[in-house]
């Protein structure tokens, strides 16, 4: 997907005012998605999206970080200077157009690292 594709689908998901913000809250999304999730996996998604985007998945990380659903979204609403209700839209506006964007094994691979309750995100049915 181009840039102008996974922007103008963020942007019309989360409700932002323009480009400049989706960009911000994708990046901050990402950036957060990257730090739960193993680098080769972060490296594996960084290729599958257009740039700049690709960049929030490239930061030097040791090991994935281990937390919930409440401290991924509390994470997102720090970067972004949201409240978490926010946060969780936000979240979702990007989370849900990735699903779209990249091929669906990466997105279960991704899934597979992430905590089973923040599935939802990308535009699937929660777990039970």
């Amino acid at each position: 997907m181009r840039l102008d594709e996974f922007l103008t689908r963020v942007r019309d998901r989360g409700e932002f005012h323009g480009d400049d913000e989706a960009v911000q809250v994708a990046t901050a999304v990402l950036w957060v998605v990257a730090s739960r999730i193993p680098p080769d996996e972060a490296a594996d998604l960084a290729r599958d999206l257009p740039a700049p985007l690709d960049d929030a998945l490239r930061p030097e990380r040791g090991r994935p970080e281990t937390f919930g659903r409440e401290e991924f979204l509390r994470r997102v609403a720090q970067q972004t200077g949201a409240r978490p209700r926010t946060a969780e839209w936000d979240a979702g506006a990007v989370l849900s157009t990735l699903a779209e964007a990249v091929p669906r094994e990466r997105v279960d691979r991704l899934l597979a690292c992430l905590p089973a309750d923040c599935a939802d995100l990308f535009g699937g049915p929660a777990p039970h």
